[in-house]
């Protein structure tokens, strides 16, 4: 009889040591860093064996709700997508995985996988999961553990125990978060693992667990998922309730309390692609140790890693172990050995208001996505694109006027009781205050240039009249 084991995708971070590339408004794990598509997508590669793995549970954030269905979407994979009302950390959405799991089957075993981390072995990774269920269905909670390559202070780390039996499984003698610099050298001597942040168990074994550790999480967990309503194709876990959980890890909250941890060592090809120095350590590499990805010239450089997006060229002299990152509206340069700072880099520049510290000039929506050109007093030029088939709410704007031209399809305009057809270059008029619509009807994307002109310009002079996606 086959295994099916149900995969629960966590995909609420922010990533901001990943900064510029990674924003809160568009995240590192739906972002291309490492391979082919996002991280997300890759994990949905991973977990598309249907004899081992069920129909996957996302757990997100509202905000992402729309570019997690779209990115579902490109891979062609069905999901339930459970929106959290707010950020509660792992340990609550781990309590909701497992209840929403065993609402499925009572008996079922859930795997839980972080959005944002690299697997390059794909195949070793369907093992190890094979051996983790046959160590979580007699009752253990099991983590994936990985070789360390060197002291890291940010992982958790496990010191492993005496073999299981039928399977590679350790029972965990300790497990020890995030320690400082020196215990964390130790630990590396001692043979200790890194946790990977992904777990295997059985949903009624964790949830007793967190009954067991923390009565106020699951109570708020299963009251969420009592109250779960469903909004378009996603399910809304209910805010109240959720909002009682406590704001703790799963790992804090559980794993180094639990006498139950089990741990599967295993190589994994696995990063979580904490820091831009995470990164390159996963990059091919030249000759000089560069790893480079865009349009990218380095001379007499070693070491580094340099990426450029938008086609801005990015050009290196003399440089060795530094990350440079250039997007069209900021640059990062940084000591490789100093990237974790990255964070703390973003809350200053959050703190002086900074709007590239949480948002991308291009800007997703759930109809496509638009993407600022230029901007001075009473104007602003976007881009804008529109998914096939796809359109903007009905709307109209009190403080400025709107020129669309057509660059590539054919719109659908709706200007107060008259829709029309504009294609390529091709332009409409906007007045103040009227109504008006976008839409694509045809195969292809729409795109188009927007002059917007007026004595406001920010995006909450909008009126929605009329919304698919059911924003006000």
């Amino acid at each position: 009889m086959s295994i099916q084991i149900v995969p629960v995708i966590m995909c609420g971070g922010a990533g901001t040591r990943l900064w510029p590339v990674s924003r809160e408004s568009m995240p590192k794990q739906f972002v291309p860093l490492v391979g082919e598509g996002s991280t997300f997508q890759q994990v949905l590669g991973r977990i598309s064996d249907p004899e081992l793995f069920g129909r996957p549970i996302v757990i997100t954030n509202t905000d992402f709700r729309f570019v997690v269905a779209e990115q579902l979407r490109e891979r062609g994979v069905e999901a339930d997508i459970v929106l959290e009302p707010m950020r509660r950390d792992s340990g609550p959405a781990v309590a909701v995985s497992a209840v929403l799991a065993a609402e499925r089957d009572h008996n079922a075993l859930v795997l839980v996988l972080a959005a944002d981390h690299v697997v390059r072995k794909p195949e070793e990774f369907r093992a190890a999961c094979r051996d983790a269920a046959a160590a979580a269905a007699t009752g253990r909670i099991v983590t994936f553990g990985i070789e360390p390559t060197h002291p890291a202070t940010s992982y958790g780390y496990i010191r492993p125990g005496e073999k299981l039996n039928g399977a590679s499984a350790r029972a965990v003698e300790a497990f020890v978060e995030k320690p400082d610099a020196v215990t964390a050298a130790n630990y590396v001597a001692q043979r200790y693992l890194w946790n990977s942040g992904n777990f295997l168990f059985h949903a009624a074994t964790m949830t007793a667990e967190i009954e067991r550790f923390e009565p106020a999480m699951a109570e708020a967990a299963r009251a969420a998922v009592g109250g779960l309503t469903r909004d378009l194709d996603f399910l809304r876990l209910a805010s109240e309730p959720f909002a009682r959980a406590p704001k703790k890890s799963i790992d804090y909250a559980v794993m180094q309390r639990t006498k139950l941890a089990a741990v599967v060592p295993t190589d994994l090809g696995w990063s979580d692609i904490g820091s831009w120095s995470s990164v390159w350590d996963v990059l091919d590499r030249d000759a000089a140790g560069n790893a480079t990805d865009g349009p990218v010239v380095m001379l007499d450089s070693h070491n580094n890693l340099v990426r450029s997006e938008e086609s801005v060229l990015t050009t290196v002299v003399g440089l060795d172990d530094v990350i440079v990152v250039s997007t069209g509206d900021a640059v990062l340069v940084s000591a490789r050995a100093k990237a974790e700072q990255v964070k703390a880099l973003v809350e200053r520049l959050k703190a002086h208001n900074h709007r590239a510290a949480v948002e991308h000039r291009r800007i997703y929506r759930p109809w496509g996505y638009y993407q600022d050109v230029d901007s001075a007093p009473r104007y602003r030029v976007k881009r804008i694109v529109v998914k096939p088939g796809s359109k903007l709410s009905l709307q109209k704007h009190f403080h400025r006027s709107e020129h669309w031209v057509v660059v590539r399809g054919t719109a659908e305009i709706t200007l107060g009781d008259d829709v029309r057809s504009v294609h390529e270059n091709e332009s409409v008029y906007i007045p103040i205050g009227s109504i008006h619509r976008l839409a694509n009807p045809g195969k292809i994307p729409l795109e188009l240039i927007e002059v917007q002109v007026g004595s406001y310009l920010g995006d909450d002079d909008i009126v929605r009249l009329d919304d698919l996606y059911g924003r006000g």
